[in-house]
Order: structure tokens, then C-alpha cells, then sequence
């Protein structure tokens, strides 16, 4: 195994402001899911955004990999985009785990980070490697209907129909093995026992109508670390970002006095 070459963008935002690193959940790019948010934020923050192997801008993964190995692949691209200065960042589910891999193995580096929609250990493991297989074999097509239930909260795709048709979209383009080998490193993480460990400032945010992680995983992040803050969105699911970009906005600009 080794780290994966991440690609990414910068999303917005003048490069004389704090840096903001954020990344997107499974299944998706982070354009299609941080723009509508970074938006809310252009005068807040200098946002870059990196995708997932197979995702987005990034290339297929040549092999399996794990979280702490994409975490490796994120502090890579990072140097390589705004050099080796410290960060805030945000990520959303498999993102928000590549987050606490950051913050247990490259604590150095993050200022303060926002957990958004995720859990030290997220779902079952057999769970994961049977969606890998079926990826595998089927396709990506095969998880759009599942996707649809557990990204969105009730009512978005009639208050927002481009951004979700525009999500769901990515997710049929996106590389089959790159989304398999991703199940599978999530099928192996867990950080559970480690938590304790983290003393930088974070706040974890949960969507209310969240099954994919629900707010009880997210809050349990939030009382093990050493400073730490929970906060649930109301009419959110798994993709908050995308479904109430103006709240998560609120959150970050908060978050950016907390950092160190």
C-alpha cells in the first residue's frame, strides 16, 4: 500500500486570507458539494478543496490504500498547493475521518478542524466490503438509489433539484475502483480508542436526518476529544454542505476564532 495522489482545486476565496482545506464525502467531488458553501464564505477564507481517488479532479488509485494513507496523500497535496503553512479544515464523512487522521498524525498542521457528518468509525465493515463488490461488479449505478435515501433530507431535491441532480451525476461518473478501494479503507479505520489524543479545537457537526452517521456518532467525536463542540443542522442529511451551505458557512466563521 501507499498514499494515492490527490488532485483538488482552489474553490474560492483571495490567498491572503486563512486557508480553509475541505473534502467531500464518498461518491462525490468536492466541487459539486462545497461550492454553494464556499460561497457564503469567499470573503472568510482562501478555500482549496481535494478529491477522493477516482473522484473529481484526483486519478484512480494504482492499489488499495488506507485512511491513514489518503491522509498522507492530503498533506501532499497540500504542500504542493499553499506550501507547508498550517490550516483549518473541514471534511465531510470518509473526509471527516481523513480529518482525525490528520489531527492524530499531522496535528502540526491544523489549526482547527470541522468534522462535518462523520464518526471514528463509520458504519459495519462487512457493510463496506460488500458495497466495494458490488461496485465492482456493477458499477456505481448500482449505489445511486441507495445514495439518494441517505445523502438528502427530506425536501431538498424540491428546494435545490440542480445540486442534487448535480451530485447524484458525480457520483455516476465517478471510477468504480477508486470508489471500492475507499469503501475498503473505510471498512478498516477506526479511531475510536484514540480520540483522547486530540487537543486541537474542533467542532463536529451532525445533520439531523442523518443515517448514514447519525448525530449520536458525530456527538460522541465531540465529548472525547480535549475541545471540542458539537452542533446539529436542522433539515440536513449526510451531505450538509450541499444542503445548507449558509449554516455550515455560520460554523466556519465561528471555528476560525478557536484555532490555534
Amino acid at each position: 500500500m501507499s498514499a494515492p495522489t490527490i488532485r483538488g482545486s482552489h474553490l474560492g476565496g483571495a490567498s491572503d486570507l486563512p486557508t480553509l482545506v475541505v473534502g467531500p464525502s464518498l461518491g462525490t467531488s468536492v466541487q459539486a458539494l462545497w461550492t454553494a458553501a464556499v460561497d457564503h464564505m469567499a470573503d472568510m477564507y482562501h478555500v482549496v478543496g481535494w478529491d477522493l481517488p477516482g473522484h473529481g479532479y484526483s486519478p484512480p488509485p494504482r492499489g488499495a490504500f488506507t485512511i491513514e494513507e489518503l491522509a498522507a496523500g492530503v498533506i501532499k497535496f497540500v504542500d504542493q498547493t499553499i506550501g507547508t503553512r498550517r490550516f483549518i479544515y473541514a471534511g465531510v464523512s470518509v473526509a471527516g475521518a481523513v480529518g482525525l487522521q490528520l489531527l492524530l498524525g499531522h496535528r502540526e498542521r491544523v489549526a482547527a478542524a470541522a468534522l462535518i457528518c462523520t464518526a471514528a468509525r463509520i458504519g459495519d465493515p462487512d457493510d463496506w466490503k460488500s458495497r466495494a463488490q458490488v461496485v465492482r461488479s456493477a458499477g456505481t449505478g448500482e449505489v445511486v438509489a441507495l445514495s439518494v435515501r441517505r445523502w438528502f433530507a427530506p425536501g431538498f431535491f424540491d428546494r435545490d433539484p440542480a445540486s442534487a441532480r448535480a451530485l447524484l451525476e458525480t457520483l455516476r461518473q465517478v471510477d468504480d475502483d477508486g470508489y471500492a478501494r475507499t469503501c475498503e479503507a473505510l471498512a478498516a479505520f477506526d479511531a475510536r480508542d484514540r480520540l483522547g489524543e486530540i487537543d486541537t479545537p474542533i467542532v463536529a457537526v451532525a445533520g439531523a436526518n442523518d443515517i448514514a452517521t447519525p448525530p449520536d456518532s458525530v456527538r460522541f467525536i465531540a465529548a472525547k476529544v480535549a475541545r471540542g463542540r458539537f452542533v446539529e443542522v436542522a433539515n440536513a442529511a449526510h451531505l450538509v454542505p450541499a444542503e445548507q451551505p449558509g449554516r455550515i458557512a455560520d460554523v466556519l466563521a465561528k471555528l476560525a476564532k478557536r484555532r490555534t
